[in-house]
């Protein structure tokens, strides 16, 4: 307690009133980092909107999530494709950026193997992406005209009131991505939205990504779909024993 006091006490009131709506947790989860009070507001505010656990975040402190959601543009067409508040809301719930470390890879993955990694750790994965979600399951069949399609990873979102899909891809994103993902949308629009669901939304998740060819492709497409970058950062002490190991190896050799 008296540290808490000490530590916010000369604070602004902006401060102040930011953490005075959190749990007794939270706020020792956040003093831990001794962060800058604008960072403070701002994981306070998160907490608040998005309804974070601790471990979500702890999650979301250890990953620097602060400093990529500064760091990147969104790319989507949610304003133009959702009535306003959804809109508003998707684009807080949905990230431009992705930490995907957990998958403990330190080479580029293909497709499959990403898919699989995630799905093992999925309970891990759902914590990256916000709270809200639940994982319906991954290469989810459409069965349509005698044909049938298969969407990567695919969720449920309780406060938009939408099934999520999720489409992996290795590489930069292509413009072709988003007549793949439109269809997909639209199929799971006709075949297993409920009537009182919202449209199902679409999140490309790709190794690159050029803002102005994503905002070109999506600029005539009338399903709510977002392109969004991964990467694969490291937990600091993980990366750590990766570098020691290789110290190690390279010691070895001579």
């Amino acid at each position: 307690m008296k540290r808490f006091y000490l530590q916010y006490n000369q604070d602004d009131t902006k401060v102040q009133q930011a953490v005075a709506l959190l749990p007794w947790g939270h706020n020792l989860l956040i003093m831990s980092y001794n962060l800058p009070a604008e960072y403070v507001v701002f994981y306070a505010n998160e907490v608040v909107t998005k309804g974070w656990s601790r471990d979500m975040l702890r999650h979301a402190l250890k990953s620097d999530y602060h400093l990529s959601i500064q760091t990147n543009e969104k790319s989507n067409n949610f304003r133009a494709t959702l009535p306003i508040k959804q809109a508003e809301y998707a684009n807080e719930v949905f990230q431009s950026s992705y930490n995907l470390g957990f998958v403990d890879a330190v080479e580029p993955l293909k497709e499959l193997a990403l898919e699989r990694r995630l799905v093992k750790k999925i309970t891990t994965f759902i914590m990256e992406l916000g709270s809200g979600f639940s994982f319906i399951g991954n290469q989810h069949t459409l069965a349509y005209n005698d044909k049938e399609y298969r969407v990567d990873l695919l969720f449920f979102h309780r406060r938009l009131r939408s099934m999520v899909a999720i489409e992996l891809k290795i590489g930069e994103f292509k413009p072709e991505y988003v007549g793949k993902m439109n269809f997909y949308l639209s199929l799971l629009d006709k075949l297993e939205k409920a009537p009182d669901e919202n449209p199902s939304i679409g999140i490309i998740l790709c190794a690159e990504k050029d803002h102005l060819e994503v905002e070109l492709a999506l600029q005539d497409i009338h399903k709510p779909i977002g392109v969004a970058e991964y990467q694969y950062l490291l937990p600091k002490n993980k990366l750590q024993e990766l570098v020691t190991d290789e110290i190690k190896k390279s010691r070895r050799k001579k």
